[in-house]
């Protein structure tokens, strides 16, 4: 035990005596430590080009970077055209150009710098995006450029496409987690046949319709330098502004500059409603553990644009009420002490699910809750769902409101460790609002956010007809008229509610 131990010398404070513990040791070098370079270095910076593309970067330490074009084109755009246009264009996305012969060229090309590509189509947003060594900045825009404005589109892509996205509709209805359609049914419910109701998927009928005349007639319209954000972060702006103007200005695209159908500048038309899909969920499970069959219901209420003053006060209410799966909790991190936690999962153990979401865009918003449960209790459920939202008006505690407002700007800081997440929301923010607040402009706000107004914005949303989505077996769904009495009452007395729904 002693031998090699008695060998060793410990250090124990005799080398310097007398030193205090807070001054320099004598005859060590001073330490230098890496500090901002002045505020320069961590804001967005935004060039418009000529031709009014938008180049925007952001300064982030590290070899790699991600950089992709945005355009402000989706599926709210396509009441004009056919609906599924943008779900084609984001599988069509780094297919064959006007340069790379096929997607295996272009995955090689970006296989050299370390790279990989993405394309993500939203109700207002699609995004082409490449995470590289930033050595092969030239490269990638040059990339992005030739995928963005000179796809080929040929028959067989075109075909490949039609075939893929019949696939991914037979698995959306299949699949256990009814999530993604239960989105789609609370959008179309809430905006009906209008904007950011319409369906981000293509309908199966509309397979066979898309060609490629039909999606360069949408592009000459929407796929416009105007409409566009070139945004990278974790490259220098001059770079990337210079990369711009060499493979982004003044190219003319494969579908031409000729006459378009014109640009939808409608504005959501909030209407409410109901969106019901009876449905047989006794047996979606892919394993050998059954699934309990269960009903989805996802109610909610118009909420504010992203724009608005408002946005932050929702973002902080979405916090509070939290929620997740029956056994999703994990701990206080995770929103153990959140509403729909508290109150719903916590008190009643039959309910599988209670989820909060917000849903914001630059012109509306929509505030809703999931809930799963027994086809037997669905009228439980309805009813438990809707006192959570009236009593979203009651009062606010202090402590809760702190809870949720340190929630938000963890999980705000937390996202923002990511490059591509970094990415997103500079390319999102420059291309609704030309600039961009900053992280800790947002955290300040957070920081604002009072009692009063979490108070302030309930009332102004439990003005509005509900939007209900339900899946499942609704043989006890209460009737849309029941759902609305019991959420226009501002007193949250649980008497009247269970008058309402028995």
């Amino acid at each position: 035990r002693c031998g090699l131990a008695a060998g060793r010398s410990y250090s124990g404070g005799g080398a310097y005596p007398g030193v205090s513990l807070t001054c320099p040791l004598p005859g060590v070098p001073k330490a230098v430590f890496a500090a901002a370079e002045g505020r320069e270095r961590f804001e967005t910076r935004v060039t418009v080009l000529e031709n009014g593309l938008r180049v925007a970067s952001q300064n982030k330490f590290g070899q790699f970077c991600t950089v992709g074009i945005l355009v402000n084109s989706g599926s709210r755009h396509e009441a004009k055209y056919l609906s599924g246009i943008s779900h084609f264009l984001e599988k069509l996305a780094f297919s064959s150009t006007a340069q790379f012969g096929s997607k295996d060229e272009i995955l090689l090309t970006l296989e050299k710098h370390g790279g990989i590509c993405d394309c993500q189509a939203s109700r207002d947003t699609i995004m082409y995006a490449v995470s590289a060594d930033a050595r092969g900045l030239d490269t990638v825009v040059n990339l992005l450029a030739d995928v963005a404005l000179q796809p080929r589109l040929s028959d067989e892509e075109i075909e490949m496409t039609r075939t893929a996205i019949r696939f991914e509709l037979e698995d959306l209805n299949m699949r256990p987690d009814p999530e993604p359609l239960l989105t789609e049914m609370i959008h179309a419910a809430a905006f009906r046949d209008n904007t950011v109701g319409l369906n981000r998927f293509c309908p199966v009928e509309n397979t066979d319709k898309i060609d490629r005349d039909v999606l360069h007639s949408y592009l000459r319209s929407y796929y416009t330098p105007d409409r566009m954000v070139l945004a990278g972060v974790g490259i220098e702006h001059e770079q990337l502004v210079e990369c711009a103007r060499k493979y982004l200005l003044g190219v003319e695209p494969v579908w031409g500059t000729g006459q378009s159908r014109g640009v939808d500048r409608s504005v959501a038309q909030y209407t409410g409603g109901i969106v019901k899909v009876e449905k047989d969920m006794s047996d979606v499970s892919l394993g050998p553990t059954p699934i309990p069959e269960l009903t989805h219901i996802m109610i909610g209420l118009e909420s504010c644009s992203f724009l608005e003053d408002d946005f932050i006060p929702f973002a902080v209410l979405n916090m509070m009420m939290g929620g997740g799966g029956s056994f999703s909790a994990g701990g206080p991190g995770k929103g153990m002490f959140t509403r729909l936690y508290l109150n719903v999962l916590n008190r009643h153990h039959w309910m599988y699910n209670a989820t909060s979401y917000h849903h914001s865009y630059e012109d509306t918003g929509l505030l809703c809750i999931h809930a799963s449960a027994d086809p037997k209790q669905v009228r439980e459920m309805v009813e438990i769902i809707t006192r959570e939202f009236i009593l979203m008006a009651g009062a606010v505690g202090e402590v809760e409101l702190e809870r949720a407002k340190t929630q938000l700007k963890s999980m705000l800081m937390m996202n923002l460790e990511s490059r591509p997440v970094i990415f997103e929301d500079v390319g999102r923010q420059v291309l609704a609002t030309n600039t961009r607040k900053l992280p800790h402009e947002l955290c300040a706000l957070i920081g604002q956010v009072k009692p009063a107004d979490i108070k302030r914005v309930v009332t102004k949303m439990l003005h509005k007809k509900p939007a209900v989505a339900a899946l499942g077996d609704l043989t006890d769904l209460p009737s849309y008229e029941h759902i609305q009495a019991a959420l226009s009452s501002k007193d949250g007395r649980l008497p009247r509610l269970y008058r309402l729904f028995r």
